[in-house]
């Protein structure tokens, strides 16, 4: 944290790692913000990268009209191995002194993070990070920007599958993102009614599987939806090969993959990236830095950056239990 800083006249913006629904209206709330306050707006293109390589434009209130509705990120985003380096970050910061750049807004999760706080740390530019990542693997913020809309698209193709799964009187294993985190596919276990979950953080056996299976036949249940965590070790293909294996049931397996990362963000996503957008440029002024904006209990945490990373979110053990009671 440094001192209030007024004198802050252009920050820039940049979005990093994977793409997340609600980065755009992230891009929008910071833009407008800073222009309301009197701050100019530079858009950095293609993350941390764009930035080593000095693609960097004026944006207004104009620019990011109508884009708050839209996927992906406007300013476009890509994994750099170059900003990695000292002498990566150190011609990064070149960039930004060159475009008189007084301050930086990053996009994205821990990966970004990392960088940020980096550059920070060894060029002196003020740094605020903003949760964007689909996984909502982040500590310190209860959701992240692009999860409620990750959760809903992958439950919608859970609902069809159930159909299929009905008529054909199968099981059908299906693999959601979420990276080393389960938070997608308990949220999406839970509305979609899966008979089972699978999770990085409660590492289950197959004999288990395979007894919640022979008990829901017991039971006269003719077909099942089992959702995996890609975290989970073996992923969905492991779980489908165990059951087919031991059970000999028709087992089909669906892997959701990036899917889940597009389409237009759901208005909780909106909401939550324009509060978050508008809470990291006022955090700027007023002389916050090196730290993470999210939001708790409805209202706005300021997080070090080393925190979001050293410290893990746990899934919710009151909804995973209550994924487990409403099984049966």
């Amino acid at each position: 944290m440094t001192a209030p800083n007024p004198t802050i006249k252009r920050l820039a913006v940049l979005t990093s790692g994977g793409d997340a629904p609600g980065m755009n209206a992230a891009i929008r709330a910071v833009v407008r913000t800073a222009t309301y306050h009197g701050i100019e707006v530079v858009g950095v293109r293609r993350g941390f990268q764009g930035l080593h390589q000095g693609d960097l434009r004026l944006l207004g209130p104009r620019d990011v009209a109508n884009i708050i509705q839209r996927g992906g990120t406007m300013l476009l985003t890509a994994r750099s191995h170059t900003w990695r380096s000292a002498e990566g970050r150190a011609e990064g910061a070149r960039h930004l002194r060159e475009w008189h750049v007084d301050a930086l807004v990053v996009i994205g999760g821990d990966g970004s993070f990392h960088g940020a706080h980096y550059l920070q740390q060894e060029h002196g530019i003020p740094v605020i990070g903003l949760p964007g990542t689909i996984d909502n693997d982040l500590y310190g913020t209860d959701h992240t920007i692009g999860y409620f809309t990750a959760v809903e698209t992958a439950l919608d193709a859970v609902d069809k599958l159930r159909d299929t799964a009905a008529s054909h009187e199968r099981i059908f294993v299906i693999e959601v993102m979420g990276r080393h985190a389960g938070h997608i596919a308990l949220d999406v276990a839970v509305a979609g009614g899966a008979e089972e979950v699978f999770l990085p953080e409660d590492q289950k056996t197959v004999t288990d599987l395979l007894e919640v299976i022979r008990d829901s036949q017991a039971r006269g249940k003719t077909s099942s939806i089992i959702i995996v965590a890609e975290g989970y070790p073996g992923g969905g293909q492991g779980i489908a090969d165990a059951i087919t294996k031991n059970t000999g049931i028709d087992t089909r397996l669906t892997v959701l993959g990036h899917i889940q990362r597009g389409g237009s963000p759901v208005s909780s996503d909106r909401v939550l990236a324009s509060r978050l957008g508008e809470g990291a440029v006022e955090a700027l002024i007023a002389g916050k830095s090196n730290i993470m904006v999210g939001r708790t209990g409805g209202g706005l945490t300021y997080v070090p950056f080393e925190e979001t990373w050293e410290k893990r979110k746990d899934v919710s053990r009151a909804l995973y239990r209550c994924a487990k009671v409403l099984s049966i």
